[in-house]
């Protein structure tokens, strides 16, 4: 995979969670999601901040603030247009070889590309495993890809209050790759 197709995988990964997104019934928002501190409508807009902090970062903008309400009263519009932002953000020439300074440490565009490919693609199982919607809707072999990557530069992980993942958890090995990213990320799947 060149540096070129992670923004590929990037779009595939940002239009299955909008579908997910889409398909979002007006009494789920509330919902309990995977991430236990967050119901459905404050993990999209995690995610969707989590898009703009990216933006941001590619920018050299100021990060958008924490706990801002980035969705309004149109949760899917306002993920659009972030993941718009974003896809404008890493078409731009020469950031997928340019270092920038995120909040995992330093790293050229494509790393962040591929952190967003994860994050999407694991905040919108969330999203989906919360609201009844099946995770083989997600590109499988851009989870397998995600998986692979992860598994290559994921080898120690922070641990206790705020880590940012928990302790990988078992999956079957035919499990959809979305739920074997899942389960790697510490997931119950």
């Amino acid at each position: 995979m060149t540096d070129a197709d992670i923004t590929i995988d990037l779009d595939r990964a940002l239009a299955a969670t909008a579908a997910v997104v889409a398909a979002i019934e007006p009494g789920q928002w509330t919902a309990p999601t995977p991430c236990a501190e967050l119901d459905v409508r404050a993990e999209l807009n995690h995610l969707v901040r989590g898009n703009l902090v990216f933006v941001a970062i590619i920018g050299g903008e100021r990060w958008p603030a924490l706990g801002t309400d980035h969705l309004g009263d149109d949760p899917l519009a306002a993920y659009q247009r972030a993941a718009a932002r974003l896809r404008e953000a890493f078409a731009t020439p020469g950031v997928l070889e340019t270092v920038y300074t995120a909040p995992f440490g330093k790293g050229p565009g494509s790393r962040l590309a591929h952190v967003r490919v994860v994050e999407v693609l694991v905040h919108g199982w969330d999203l989906a495993r919360a609201t009844g919607q099946a995770s083989a809707a997600f590109p499988q072999d851009v989870a397998e890809r995600a998986l692979a990557r992860s598994r290559r530069h994921l080898t120690t992980r922070p641990e206790g209050p705020g880590a940012p993942f928990a302790p990988e958890v078992p999956v079957p090995d035919d499990a959809p790759a979305v739920d074997r990213l899942a389960g790697f990320l510490g997931r119950r799947v």
